[in-house]
């Protein structure tokens, strides 16, 4: 889960990261009130969407005047940003934040990220802050610097001394330098996120260091014990799809493509989604109905599948271990006749009860295609797929 500038800026403040001064708008007014209430001739209006690379969009305003905090603020409420993390549909600012204008002396970057591979948090600074890091470890791998934390020991003084001098801090800066690197791993750790990111973490003219921006992502399966995390979720920056599976309890995430998936375990759903690209189609979601897959489950995750209406035909590959197939055929024949389903369907059931699961779905006189194998399902549903289109192309 992934949260706005603000928020992240919020909980820094906490763990002692020294921010602007700044404030939330949602209107243009709004706006022009934040910078009354803050010091300074100069204000920075940011859109709060969840991407990087605001600034490229034209998500970032720097304003003289009030006129002008008003004006940019008009200009960014209810626009479609567009970025290279958002994709083609771009997200919508629905709320601006308003922050002091700084006399910027250095930019640098720092970020915390666990890091699955070592089983270890990685923090990860540069010098060279205010760009994507992407880019950067392309043209200067050099200049990134890399510190393994242990977990269990957490991260030691000696440690944030390592990165303040690799980020170029003069001896002056290193008290409070080791403080901010510090306070932002407590925040890390203490929250269950995944990754903190500032950048830029900037050296004011008078040698202050103040995080300018901040980004932070928390682990989904956290939240539980993380109320006061979840309850910062915008809705509004997700997809739609899987905002709508995630109240449902379902596990999806959309895609690209135009065959919708419904199957039961992550490990099987990956190698549908393989199998599927394999036969020349295009996978349209990722969707785990889970080991419980009842029949009103079963009708959820085909509404779910169905409100991508560039959905073309749908793949349902059971594998039933703890579940049953003729539970998941139930399920799958209920689901149609309530539903209604248009496109074509293609259904392969292995396991526990299986011939049972397909005489059900033999004997419920729907249009339903089946398969035996995942490799016979993947090439049917193709196939279908590529008839709808062929359809579509003669009816226009």
């Amino acid at each position: 889960m992934d949260i706005h500038e603000y928020q992240a800026k919020e909980i820094l403040t906490k763990y002692g990261v020294k921010i602007a001064e700044g404030g939330l708008a949602y209107s243009p007014d709004e706006s022009v009130q934040r910078a009354r209430e803050i010091d300074g001739n100069v204000w920075v209006v940011k859109a709060q969407i969840h991407s990087g690379a605001r600034g490229k969009a034209g998500g970032i305003k720097i304003c003289n005047t009030h006129d002008e905090v008003k004006a940019a603020a008009e200009e960014l409420l209810g626009k479609y940003l567009i970025t290279h993390q958002t994709g083609p549909m771009g997200k919508i600012c629905s709320r601006v934040y308003v922050e002091a204008g700084t006399q910027i002396a250095k930019e640098i970057y720092l970020c915390f990220l666990i890091d699955r591979s070592s089983e270890r948090v990685v923090m990860i600074g540069s010098a060279r802050g205010g760009m994507e890091i992407e880019e950067l470890a392309e043209t200067d791998p050099d200049a990134i610097k890399k510190v393994y934390i242990e977990p269990s020991v957490g991260l030691l003084d000696f440690q944030a001394r390592e990165m303040a001098f690799a980020l170029g801090l003069e001896a002056s800066q290193l008290t409070h330098a080791v403080k901010t690197i510090k306070g932002c791993y407590r925040a890390l750790r203490d929250l269950d996120a995944n990754m903190l990111e500032i950048n830029p973490l900037v050296v004011t003219a008078s040698g202050e260091l103040i995080a300018l921006d901040a980004k932070m992502s928390f682990d989904d399966n956290a939240l539980f014990r993380r109320h006061e995390v979840a309850e910062l979720r915008d809705k509004t920056q997700g997809d739609p799809r899987e905002m709508a599976a995630g109240d449902q309890g379902l596990s999806y995430i959309g895609l690209d493509g135009d065959i919708g998936c419904v199957i039961n375990g992550a490990g099987l759903a990956m190698a549908t989604m393989d199998m599927i690209q394999l036969a020349g189609g295009e996978p349209a979601n990722f969707l785990d109905v889970g080991g419980g897959a009842s029949a009103e489950r079963t009708e959820k995750a085909f509404r779910l599948v169905l409100a991508d209406k560039g959905v073309k035909a749908i793949l349902v590959n059971i594998f039933a271990g703890i579940n049953r197939c003729d539970w998941i055929a139930e399920g799958v024949v209920h689901a149609v006749n309530n539903i209604g389903i248009k496109v074509p369907l293609v259904v392969r059931l292995s396991g526990t009860n299986v011939e049972e699961g397909q005489r059900i779905i033999a004997e419920s006189g729907l249009p339903i295609i089946t398969a035996k194998t995942l490799a016979e399902a993947a090439d049917k549903v193709v196939q279908a797929r590529n008839e709808v289109i062929a359809k579509e192309c003669k009816g226009m």
